[in-house]
C-alpha cells in the first residue's frame, strides 16, 4: 500500500466532539468502556422515503439510516452509491453494511440515498452523456437536498458532516465538495468515477477533465481509495486522476493499494476491506475533527447455525435443485468469502458472493423467483441445511414507499456495482 499526498497540505485540528455524543445512562463514562452498550448486528436499520429537493424538484429518495442508540445529535456520514449496468430503476437499494458498522460503533448515525430514478427514488435519472463534470453535478443536486432535509432533523449533529461515496458515488461526493456546504468536514472516495460502455466518448480524458475541476472549486480535504486491480479505474487512470484533482488545487491523499480480490473496485462493500480503508480514513477523521473512538458495541455479524446435513463439496447432496442447476453450485464453491447459497422446494435457487450482505442477497434474489420460502443451504464453506428446518427467511427493514415512478430507458454508462452476485430459478 502506498500513500501519496498534495506537496501543500492543510493542517486541521482535533476538535472536541465526542462531548456531544449524549446516549442514555447505561453509555460509557470513559473512552474504553465501550462494551457498555451493545447494539445488534441490525444496527437499527431504516428505509424511509426522504422527501427532498434536487434543483428545483420535489423527490422521494429511498433512503437506509442506520442509527447508534440513543437521540443524538450524532455526527453524520453519508454514503453514496455506485451505478450498476442497465437501468438505474433495476439497481437494488444499497446498505454498505460493513462500512455502516464501522462509522456506528463510534457513535455516527449512516445514511445511504439511492438518488433520483435508482430502485424506488421517484424522479427520473437524468444522464448527461460524456460530460463527467455535469454527471457528478447533476447526482450532487440529489445529495445536497438530502443534506439540506438532514440538517433540519434534531437528531443530526450539523456542524460534523461527512460525505463518501463508491464508484458513481465517489465522483458525486467530489462534486459536491465544490459547494462549500456548512458543517461538511471531509470527503471518502472509494474508487470515484464513471466508465462509459461502448459509443466514441473519450470518457477517461472527461473525467480527468472532471475531477481538475472539481478540486479547482473545494476547500474540502479528502481521502481516496484506488485498488491495483479496479477494473474499472487501474493505478494509472487514478494517478491521473488524483494529479488533476491536486494541481488544481484540491487538497487530496491517495491511498493506492495492492490487489483486492477479484476486483479492487467493491473493497468498500466489502467485509475484509475494513482493514484496507478504516486505518487510514481514522487518521483522516482525526485531521478534520471527527469522532473515532468507539463508543457503541455491536454484536457479531449474524452467525447461521451449522449442520452436519453434507459436506460443502457433495454437490449430489443439495435438495431440489434441477437440471443444470447444480452446476451452478460448482460454481459457487469457487467463489470467494463471504458467500452464500440458498434453494427451495420449488427448484428455485440463488447465491452471493461478498458486498453488503450475501446471506441476506441470496435470500432474496431467490425468493423472487419462488412462490414457497427459500432456505439458507451453504454459508461461506459450512453446510447450514437441516432436514425440517424453519425456513432463514430474508428480512427487510419497515420502509413507508408512495408507488414506484415508471422504469426509465436503460442507459449506456455504467460503474460496476458495489456486490457480485447472480441469481435463476430451474425449469420444471
Amino acid at each position: 500500500m502506498s500513500i501519496q499526498k498534495p506537496h501543500a497540505k492543510k493542517t486541521w485540528t482535533l476538535s472536541a466532539v465526542l462531548g456531544i455524543l449524549i446516549f442514555t445512562s447505561s453509555l460509557f463514562a470513559g473512552p474504553t468502556a465501550a462494551e457498555a452498550v451493545v447494539l445488534d448486528s441490525t444496527l437499527r436499520e431504516q428505509v424511509v422515503m426522504l422527501p427532498v429537493i434536487s434543483a428545483g424538484e420535489a423527490v422521494d429518495l429511498e433512503t437506509t439510516i442506520f442509527k447508534p442508540p440513543g437521540i443524538g445529535p450524532f455526527p453524520l456520514v453519508i454514503m453514496n452509491h455506485g451505478k450498476a449496468l442497465g437501468s438505474p430503476r433495476n439497481q437494488h437499494r444499497d446498505r454498505f453494511v460493513s462500512l455502516s458498522r464501522e462509522f456506528v460503533k463510534r457513535g455516527y448515525a449512516v445514511i445511504v440515498p439511492m438518488r433520483k430514478g435508482f430502485s424506488k427514488s421517484t424522479g427520473d435519472y437524468v444522464d448527461p452523456g460524456c460530460d463527467m463534470t455535469a454527471h457528478g453535478q447533476t447526482q450532487a443536486d440529489d445529495l445536497q437536498g438530502v443534506v439540506e432535509y438532514l440538517r433540519t432533523q434534531s437528531w443530526v449533529d450539523r456542524d460534523h458532516i461527512i460525505i463518501a461515496g463508491q464508484s458513481y458515488g465517489g465522483l458525486t461526493a467530489l462534486a459536491f465538495g465544490t459547494r462549500q456546504f456548512p458543517g461538511v468536514r471531509g470527503l471518502i472516495n472509494f474508487a470515484g468515477g464513471l466508465k462509459m460502455h461502448g459509443g466514441d466518448c473519450h470518457w477517461q480524458q472527461s473525467l480527468v477533465q472532471a475531477f481538475a475541476d472539481y478540486g479547482a472549486k473545494t476547500t474540502l480535504p479528502s481521502i481516496w481509495f484506488y485498488g491495483e486491480n479496479d477494473h474499472h479505474f487501474g493505478p494509472e487512470l487514478a494517478a491521473r486522476l488524483y494529479s488533476a484533482y491536486n494541481h488544481a488545487g484540491g487538497h487530496a491523499t491517495l491511498v493506492a493499494y495492492g490487489p483486492f480480490k477479484k476486483d479492487a473496485h467493491g473493497m468498500s462493500a466489502s467485509r475484509d476491506g475494513i482493514r484496507i480503508w478504516w486505518p487510514e480514513t481514522e487518521k483522516f477523521l482525526k485531521e478534520v475533527g471527527m469522532p473515532t473512538d468507539q463508543v457503541v458495541a455491536l454484536d457479531d455479524e449474524v452467525k447461521v447455525p451449522e449442520h452436519e446435513y453434507a459436506a460443502i463439496d457433495d454437490v449430489k447432496a443439495i435438495p431440489y435443485l434441477k437440471g443444470s442447476a447444480r452446476e451452478q453450485y460448482r460454481a459457487f464453491l469457487g467463489k470467494s468469502l463471504p458467500r452464500a447459497f440458498a434453494v427451495s422446494a420449488s427448484g428455485a435457487w440463488s447465491w452471493a458472493e461478498d458486498g453488503d450482505d450475501p446471506v441476506e442477497q441470496a435470500l432474496e434474489d431467490c425468493q423472487q423467483h419462488s412462490s414457497v420460502p427459500c432456505k439458507l443451504y451453504a454459508v461461506d464453506n459450512h453446510v447450514v441445511w437441516a432436514d425440517g428446518q424453519q425456513p432463514v427467511m430474508a428480512t427487510a427493514a419497515p420502509v413507508s414507499t408512495p408507488e414506484p415512478a415508471p422504469a426509465v430507458a436503460p442507459v449506456q454508462t455504467a460503474s460496476a456495482p458495489a456486490q457480485a452476485s447472480t441469481a435463476a430459478v430451474t425449469g420444471p
